[in-house]
């Protein structure tokens, strides 16, 4: 019998409870064998910021996965895509892990549910993976736009979609780099851990107020 292979890909910078959020509600709901968190080399559709360390991310989204308990070995963070360099297009990650087992599920947010037929090689994508996704926000309005865009991706792709319904953890990378930099508390949003590598690495212009 195949394995039940999933991918979760992202920029992760940084890596927040809204990434562990939607990994443990995928990892409930679908029980993959093995789910590999993938953070981007280049995201060819997100801008990053100015002088971007893709290793400083691959270690922010070790030490933010490591704090999910009670899945064993089933999670592994991937540095395949900063491996291949250039821009991580999804596809090539697809294709790899393909190999590895065709019982494939990729894991997406918004955002990339409504944009994925704009992917290079759409069609591909689709065709060897199963998609899989969580809403991270609760504008009443994106239901609609949900429903539609999976029912075009059905009738043009055949593809094959299925939603995690569970309450959305609204995050954001870009507004946690803009609380970061200003000097306020989130520890509420990210995993100690990966604060704390925050802090020693002068990540984001982050110091902790009392440092100031």
């Amino acid at each position: 019998m195949n394995k039940k292979i999933a991918i979760y890909g992202g920029t992760f910078s940084p890596p927040h409870v809204g990434h562990l959020h939607a990994a443990s509600a995928f990892l409930r709901q679908e029980s993959p064998d093995m789910l590999y968190v993938i953070p981007a080399n280049i995201p060819p559709h997100k801008k990053i910021i100015s002088r971007d360390n893709p290793q400083l991310r691959l270690r922010m989204t070790e030490l933010a996965f490591s704090t999910l308990e009670g899945y064993g070995d089933s999670i592994v963070v991937s540095d395949f895509e900063l491996r291949q360099g250039g821009p991580s297009y999804s596809i090539y990650t697809i294709e790899h892990f393909a190999k590895e087992s065709p019982n494939l599920s990729m894991l997406c947010g918004t955002d990339m549910m409504l944009s994925l037929d704009t992917w290079y090689r759409a069609e591909d994508i689709f065709r060897l993976a199963d998609i899989v996704y969580i809403r991270r926000e609760k504008e009443v309005g994106m239901t609609e736009k949900l429903i539609e865009k999976c029912r075009f991706y059905r009738e043009k792709y055949n593809a094959r979609i299925r939603h995690i319904d569970v309450e959305p953890l609204v995050v954001s990378s870009e507004q946690l780099r803009a609380r970061l930099s200003a000097g306020e508390d989130c520890s509420a949003f990210i995993p100690e851990p990966v604060l704390d590598f925050i802090r020693q690495n002068n990540l984001y212009g982050y110091k902790r107020i009392d440092d100031r």
